[in-house]
């Protein structure tokens, strides 16, 4: 799975409705960027401004999406760093849930 796969499914996940309605921005470094709009519900992979960046390893990012990788672990482990409201961050759960 490459990033316009995870965009796409993203894009469907938000489609069915999340509750998630706030700005956060996946920063994979080389790989590029992911930019979740949920009050729009629109997942793109634009470099725009958001509530929080999440900057995770692409891959790592994808054992998230499926469960494989518990947030907290991969935060405390140094795996997963959010800048911005950390309350954005936590909200997430709700969109990854769709994601599995």
């Amino acid at each position: 799975m490459d990033l316009n796969d995870v965009t796409a499914k993203v894009q469907a996940a938000l489609a069915g409705g999340t509750g998630f309605d706030k700005k956060v921005k996946f920063d994979f470094g080389s790989v590029g960027k992911l930019l979740i709009d949920g009050a729009a519900g629109k997942a793109s992979n634009e470099d725009g401004a958001a509530d929080a960046t999440v900057t995770v390893g692409f891959d790592d990012f994808l054992k998230l999406a499926q469960g494989a990788l518990d947030p907290t672990m991969a935060f405390m482990q140094g795996k997963l760093k959010v800048a911005g409201d950390m309350g954005v961050a936590m909200k997430l759960q709700s969109l990854f849930s769709k994601l599995k």
